[in-house]
């Protein structure tokens, strides 16, 4: 797998929550949706994309936007917006392709990096708890 534009890539931990709005705008899912981020990642937040396989019979994964996230201490302090229902596991909802437009797309969160050393940092936090 390779990423447009970037030179390295994390997976997101096994321990990462989302939150979604109760009566959510159909246009694509992920727009409303707020990630919650484990408090020891939160150098990372602007890292933290949504990734599309491009079209064809390429690897080739395009970034489409940055994900809207709050971080663990920020939830449970109560700064979750109004409206939204609340927390739920990451996994098995990316386990799953999304649909638009009635065709399958490849969808998943990402953390990516143009720099190692970012990488690196991130990789061993997320070791730190299994997930690579």
């Amino acid at each position: 797998m390779k990423i447009q534009g970037y030179n390295f890539f994390c997976d997101m931990p096994e321990d990462m929550q989302y939150l979604r709005r109760e009566s959510p705008d159909e246009r694509f899912i992920e727009e409303n949706m707020i990630f919650i981020l484990p408090d020891r990642l939160r150098k990372f937040r602007k890292n933290l994309w949504h990734v599309r396989k491009n079209a064809g019979a390429t690897h080739v994964y395009i970034p489409l936007f940055r994900v809207k996230t709050l971080l663990a201490s920020e939830a449970a302090a109560g700064a979750v917006p109004e409206g939204y229902e609340c927390p739920f596991d990451v996994f098995p909802f990316y386990a799953h392709t999304s649909k638009r437009r009635s065709r399958s797309l490849d969808y998943y969160l990402l953390f990516i990096f143009r720099d190692k050393t970012s990488f690196v940092k991130c990789k061993l936090l997320l070791n730190a708890t299994g997930a690579v």
